[in-house]
């Protein structure tokens, strides 16, 4: 007889059951380990310095997403300094140089492709197709602006004739920080179209998100900071325009404004620009996204120096 036999044997003799096995435990619960966003400035993740969020819901006004950082007016101020500071550098690169940087940019949102499918989906209502298809369309006119980086001063440069023994020559400069207010409506394509045209001329940026889908963004400022992007180069704030539109407009440091996505506050702003004589994008109507971007917005944030220079004998 077995020894199992033997145990049931000796449990009926005793008048009792054998003993029941008992169910082995079940895996234990897990919560989800939600994603904090953060501003991003100066190269680093802070938290609003008023400590405040907001909530952030899919297209339909639904579904919660997460709590996004309500950036304060010293957040834009921290980040005009930032921006300021990092210009010498980004555009004392060589324009092949910002090239590279830029190309490595996309790349790396080209691996996170996913993860930005999800959070455009949620924020522009589209469905998984169009989603993916979108942000195709980001990664590739990222590095469509990556590859003027090079050739900007062949189109926005001149020799210039003059009547005298001179060589007069134009060549564009990057205008300095720009503020950026990205489009509302376009969450990753529309604010890679104006943001990636600015850093390919070598200026630097302070970015208002969308204010009711700025997932993308700050997700972007991820990818940006963990590229060759120095920091500071690119600096993006959540929150809202009438907010942070002011104090950006007004700031001496800040040299041009880029009102695309700046809504009703648009003429206010560029009424208090003009205090510091700053050179201004006014937002369009009939804005395509989807369209040839065309060399316009390349050539906005340039300044042009011309240079008179005696020819040899």
């Amino acid at each position: 007889m077995s020894e199992k036999q033997s145990e049931k044997q000796s449990a009926k003799q005793a008048g009792k059951q054998p003993a029941k096995k008992q169910p082995e435990p079940g895996p234990a619960q897990r919560l989800s380990v939600l994603k904090t966003y953060k501003l991003h400035i100066g190269g680093a993740f802070p938290r609003s310095e008023s400590g405040r969020v907001y909530e952030v819901t899919d297209a339909a006004g639904r579904q919660w997403l997460a709590n996004a950082p309500l950036a304060s007016r010293k957040d834009a101020r921290n980040a005009v300094v930032a921006a300021r500071k990092a210009f010498p550098r980004w555009s004392g690169a060589t324009a092949y140089n910002r090239g590279q940087v830029l190309y490595r940019v996309a790349e790396m949102l080209q691996g996170r492709h996913g993860q930005f499918a999800a959070e455009v989906a949620d924020a522009e209502g589209l469905g998984a197709a169009k989603a993916r298809a979108a942000v195709d369309a980001a990664i590739d006119r990222w590095v469509w602006y990556a590859g003027w980086t090079d050739k900007i001063a062949q189109i926005a440069g001149a020799a210039n004739p003059v009547a005298g023994p001179y060589f007069n020559l134009s060549t564009p400069e990057p205008t300095g920080v720009v503020a950026v207010f990205a489009p509302q409506e376009s969450s990753l394509l529309g604010l890679v179209s104006v943001l990636a045209p600015v850093l390919a001329t070598g200026c630097t940026a302070v970015v208002i998100t969308s204010e009711r889908a700025p997932l993308p963004a700050l997700s972007l400022a991820e990818v940006l900071a963990t590229s060759d992007v120095p920091g500071g180069v690119v600096n993006v704030l959540s929150g809202r325009v009438a907010e942070l539109g002011p104090p950006l407009a007004a700031h001496g440091d800040v040299d041009a404004l880029d009102l695309t996505g700046a809504g009703t506050e648009a003429a206010a702003l560029e009424a208090e620009a003009a205090g510091t004589l700053k050179r201004v994008r006014r937002p369009r109507a009939d804005e395509d996204w989807t369209a040839d971007p065309g060399t316009g917005r390349l050539l906005w944030p340039l300044e042009t120096k011309t240079v008179w220079h005696p020819m040899g004998v």
